[in-house]
């Protein structure tokens, strides 16, 4: 008897340290600027605190009824077949800056979401004024719901699109990982790991609406 309750703990020690040494299989981090493409109205613009002191706008304030032009798009050799979830590092200032168009294909049908307006594709951006993660979500009628992607081997095309100007995007963070809770994805900066080939910015502000607003 005692020795069954001694495996069974061994086991149970075991089974804890491999969970909490558990590392996932994918994660990389691309610098929102670094897009193979960017189609205006969206732009690069400066600022000091963001990662490489770059991110992709529709420059201005946030206005009702803004947006629906420009995008910036990447494309994305996966190594590995899997389930993947995406999240930003983004400022959105408020209700008129918070919110994008993503599509990634092949898993996504090659749908221009800023024509179709298709809800399944629309991502709710958690508003703030200081950079901050969030997981890219569908912005559904019924409710806001996290999105995953069943994602094959080979090359993807992932696109971020405007929905609405001002709303600011710095990094793009791709993991097996699709815990919904921030700390336990713990979403990166890019590091040397990481490598995008860049596009040749179409502007760069040394001053922006957004530094002159928050005093940044």
């Amino acid at each position: 008897m005692h020795y069954n309750t001694l495996v069974l703990s061994v086991f149970f020690i075991f089974g804890l340290l491999l969970t909490s040494g558990m590392s996932y299989g994918y994660d990389r981090a691309i610098e929102a600027e670094m897009a193979d493409t960017i189609e205006a109205p969206m732009i690069v613009a400066d600022d000091d605190a963001a990662s490489g002191g770059q991110f992709i706008w529709v420059e201005g304030p946030p206005v009702t009824g803004g947006g629906g032009e420009g995008w910036a798009e990447y494309n994305i050799h996966m190594p590995e077949a899997g389930t993947y979830a995406l999240w930003g590092k983004v400022i959105a200032w408020d209700g008129n800056s918070d919110s994008f168009w993503v599509t990634w294909q092949p898993a996504d049908p090659d749908e221009d979401a800023q024509a179709t307006q298709n809800t399944e594709f629309r991502w709710s951006v958690a508003q703030s004024a200081e950079w901050h993660w969030d997981r890219i979500n569908h912005w559904l009628d019924g409710g806001t719901f996290e999105r995953e992607w069943e994602i094959d081997a080979g090359e993807t095309t992932l696109r971020i699109a405007v929905r609405e100007d001002a709303a600011m995007l710095d990094v793009i963070y791709i993991t097996d990982n699709l815990s919904e809770d921030e700390a336990e994805v713990n979403p990166r900066d890019p590091g040397p790991e990481d490598s995008l080939t860049p596009v040749e910015p179409q502007d760069k502000l040394a001053t922006t609406w957004g530094k002159l607003k928050a005093g940044r």
